[in-house]
């Protein structure tokens, strides 16, 4: 399997490659980032400190791949993506920070003709949190306060999370509530008791944290939490190369990492 990797030169993109040879009959065939990055020319291989592997980091798509796994931003997200609609490339998006237009663009011009598997987080153990939030959501029902905190490194751009906000989302379709009206980003002055459907959500920046996600279901007695916690980066990578495996050869059409699960 033909793997490209776009933002290779960060620090997801490397440890998407070294842990590439874990995977028996992934070839890495081209490692991309944006025009004039400094990083241009140099072996993809050395950069993600293994010995060189002869691909070279380059800002134009080569190497005939079947699948790209990309950690680059929005903005080069979605041109990479289209570029493999007109490829016939499979598609793996783990950049966070999509907005709706960009995911309505993705659905619109390049999953009608490659698959396209697009995840807030690529660890099969947040995908097994989803899914375990939206059960004790369902079976507590309306009786308990929901809480979620996230903490991620200072470097990290976006906030809150795309995990915290896909965990919103699934805690607001378990309960039938509407995000826009019930998600409440962090509390400041008299804020006032705690509205009785208000889902809270926080972020925390700090460290070098890798990530930390904590859903906490309160009432009065007692509390439910549930808790994962990333200390390696390398579970996202495997994570993204688990999913590119998965999705090419898949019909067109988006997917998620559940579908990875199932």
């Amino acid at each position: 399997m033909r793997i490209a990797v776009s933002g290779a030169a960060g620090a997801m993109g490397r440890r998407v490659i070294a842990l590439m040879r874990e995977f028996q009959g992934c070839e890495l065939v081209a490692a991309l980032e944006r025009p004039g990055h400094p990083d241009l020319g140099k072996d993809a291989g050395i950069l993600a400190g293994l010995e060189p592997n002869g691909v070279q980091l380059s800002a134009s798509m080569s190497g005939d791949p079947d699948a790209l796994i990309d950690f680059s931003s929005p903005d080069a997200a979605v041109e990479r993506a289209t570029e493999c609609a007109e490829r016939g490339v499979a598609v793996v998006v783990g950049t966070t920070g999509l907005s709706s237009e960009q995911m309505a663009e993705m659905k619109e011009r390049v999953a009608p003709h490659v698959p396209v598997l697009i995840a807030p987080n690529m660890s099969l153990g947040v995908n097994l949190l989803f899914r375990l939030v939206e059960d004790v959501a369902r079976a507590l029902g309306e009786g308990y306060d929901v809480e979620i905190v996230e903490a991620h490194h200072r470097r990290k751009k976006d906030a809150p999370s795309g995990t915290a906000m896909e965990l919103a989302r699934r805690i607001c379709k378990a309960l039938k509530r509407d995000p826009n009206a019930a998600l409440s980003y962090g509390r400041q002055g008299l804020a006032g008791p705690r509205k009785a459907a208000e889902i809270g959500v926080h972020a925390v920046r700090g460290g070098d944290i890798v990530g930390d996600h904590m859903v906490m279901f309160a009432a009065d007695g007692e509390r439910i939490e549930l808790t994962h916690r990333a200390t390696s980066r390398d579970v996202f990578a495997r994570g993204a190369i688990r999913a590119a495996i998965f999705v090419t050869g898949q019909r067109p059409g988006m997917y998620s990492m559940q579908d990875v699960l199932a």
